[in-house]
């Protein structure tokens, strides 16, 4: 996990990024895994970001060899706004073994936070406050004054990774928790949650790394 985190602070540190891995699960009793054939769905009523995300994952994937299929294109329409029964999921899997697929990639907000903060820089006051005088003259203007306030909005997703090989269990391989700062541009947003999410598949062993002239030639179609 310190190795990990070490990878992804990197990552952000040179993409200013407003995504983050705040904690994420593997299963102990798999190594390695290896796509064959994978559906991509991300869960959100922005058609835009949905199509964006999926594409730039199909990207990702068919680079490596493995054949990807975005959701909004193999499923109804309806399927991501309406609610679904055990039974229809249960048809749905048979569906995709019966055509070829091994693996679901599932990405969804799973919560929405509110969130207030003290403006970096308000004031030149020592951070040390020795005496009460200091203290309270340090935040009295959080009572006074409303541009002591930074509010922003974290949006709290979850991206799994399921293995619906034949003839095995149905089971959970990898699950990500990541949040979302104030995103302001759905290109970037995309193309940050979705290199955060290579690089950990990448370190788990999930996903195969490709070379730096790949790399590239995927950053520039994921932008246009």
């Amino acid at each position: 996990m310190k190795l990990l985190k070490k990878i992804v602070w990197c990552l952000l540190l040179f993409s200013c990024s407003s995504v983050e891995l705040i904690d994420y699960w593997k299963n102990p009793e798999i190594i390695s895994y290896s796509a064959n054939k994978i559906l991509i769905v991300g869960m959100t009523p922005n058609i835009e970001a949905r199509q964006k995300f999926e594409k730039q994952l199909k990207t990702e994937y068919n680079s490596r060899g493995i054949e990807a299929i975005m959701s909004y294109q193999f499923l109804n329409s309806s399927f991501t706004s309406e609610k679904k029964t055990e039974e229809e999921l249960k048809a749905l899997e048979d569906k995709l073994i019966a055509e070829g697929f091994d693996t679901i990639l599932l990405t969804k907000v799973i919560g929405i936070e509110d969130k207030i903060a003290f403006k970096e820089g308000y004031d030149s006051f020592d951070n040390t406050h020795k005496k009460f005088k200091e203290d309270y003259l340090k935040y009295q203007d959080a009572f006074y004054n409303p541009d002591y306030y930074l509010e922003y909005t974290v949006y709290n997703t979850e991206t799994s990774l399921y293995c619906i090989c034949p003839g095995e269990n149905r089971e959970l391989i990898w699950k990500g928790y990541i949040d979302i700062t104030d995103p302001e541009s759905i290109n970037e947003t995309v193309n940050d949650y979705v290199r955060l999410v290579i690089v950990v598949l990448e370190e788990q062993q999930l996903i195969n790394p490709i070379s730096l002239k790949m790399e590239e030639f995927i950053d520039e179609k994921a932008i246009q």
